[in-house]
């Protein structure tokens, strides 16, 4: 099989479909790629952010839906499956109720999926956090279902991305799960391999991201996916926040790096927020270091905010951070795009996954490492969101 047909649920505004996309290749006149059949999640813009980038001769094909009212036996055949499950009660800055939380029981439904097309392979994503959920016992839960999906089961490869390690200008760490149906594993030799690391020991910094790439001798995967250009003033959703002169002056109290707990803020600029002292709140970024990790929510003091200029990033920053490109336009207001950008899969994250996994179909060998979580009772510390 040459071209996989792919369905996503919880598919967001499309990072992990446009990874999906990039990944395809020629290999002894053959192309190797993915076909999206479907994709289905319930934000309204976040479907209509898809639709216009990804799909927009097909819009039909994105399902803006409650996932526990889709109807899974209507959807189109597929033969490879994607999904960011929600992360909310799995994030260490979120409610952490893993199973017992409104969102933490939405895996199941992937596996439901999974159990009715069978498809060749299956990519699921979450936080890192995902391993110390309900004491560990949530991810043990997850996988297990996730082993013994479908008619013969999967074979798992569970690892722990550090996505700055793979081009990405950002300190993302996320749990990846890609299962191999066990009919391919059997039959047809399938041996999946996690990627090895590319930028492990020189990662792309958020300076390099924002200000333009120019460094030679690159994974072209990187080249491809990093503009070597400032943001041009008038992109799509690079509009600046018109901050308060008191979040100026706090700003220009608070060092590259630091936050505002860190920073011995003068007594008037300082926060009154008892019990609060979360990292990322008016955190600045570091120059020459990859940014902190890209969210989707939380109100002011949390958007992320420039090393030098006294201000927070535009959203169209944040998404270069999570390795979009420029032209690709989000649909809704500021915070909504705020939101669909932090919660999305980085593209070029997924196009390296999604690129191993197509290799692995087409028996071509490439660098890779072993997967870090193979043995899942002894890797659940939650750690950095």
């Amino acid at each position: 099989m040459a071209i996989f047909n792919l369905g996503e649920l919880f598919c967001g505004p499309g990072g992990g479909a446009l990874g999906a996309i990039r990944s395809s290749f020629i290999q002894n006149g053959e192309e190797w790629g993915f076909e999206h059949t479907w994709a289905s999640d319930i934000d309204s813009d976040t479907c209509e952010t898809f639709r216009r980038n990804i799909v927009s001769a097909n819009p039909d094909s994105v399902i803006c839906e409650d996932v526990r009212s889709l109807n899974i036996p209507d959807l189109a055949p597929i033969d490879a499956f994607a999904f960011g499950f929600p992360c909310n009660d799995f994030s260490i800055v979120g409610e952490t109720n893993g199973l017992d939380g409104n969102f933490g029981p939405l895996y199941a439904y992937g596996v439901e999926v999974i159990n009715h097309f069978q498809p060749s392979f299956f990519l699921a994503e979450n936080v890192g956090g995902i391993r110390g959920a309900n004491a560990g016992q949530a991810f043990i839960q997850i996988l297990n279902e996730l082993q013994n999906a479908g008619d013969n089961g999967y074979s798992l490869y569970p690892h722990l991305y550090c996505l700055s390690d793979y081009g990405v200008p950002q300190k993302r760490k996320r749990v990846v799960i890609v299962g191999i149906n066990n009919d391919e594993v059997q039959n047809n030799n399938i041996n999946f391999q996690v990627p090895a690391p590319i930028t492990a020991n020189n990662p792309i910094t958020a300076g390099e991201a924002l200000n333009g790439l120019n460094r030679t001798n690159l994974d072209q995967r990187i080249v491809d996916s990093i503009s070597n250009d400032l943001i041009a003033p008038n992109a799509a959703n690079h509009n600046f926040t018109a901050h308060p002169n008191h979040v100026v002056e706090r700003l220009q109290n608070i060092p590259p790096g630091h936050n505002a707990w860190n920073s011995n803020l003068p007594p008037h600029l300082a926060l009154n927020v008892p019990n609060v002292q979360l990292s990322h709140i008016y955190r600045r970024l570091e120059e020459n270091e990859p940014s902190y990790t890209v969210t989707g929510n939380g109100g002011g003091g949390t958007h992320m905010y420039h090393w030098l200029e006294n201000r927070a990033l535009t959203n169209r920053e944040r998404a270069r951070l999570q390795t979009f490109p420029d032209d690709f336009d989000f649909f809704g207001n500021n915070g909504s795009i705020r939101s669909q950008i932090g919660m999305a899969i980085p593209p070029l994250g997924a196009q390296i996954i999604f690129d191993s996994i197509l290799k692995s179909f087409a028996h071509i060998e490439y660098d890779s490492i072993e997967p870090n979580l193979l043995d899942w009772t002894n890797n659940l510390n939650p750690i950095d969101a």
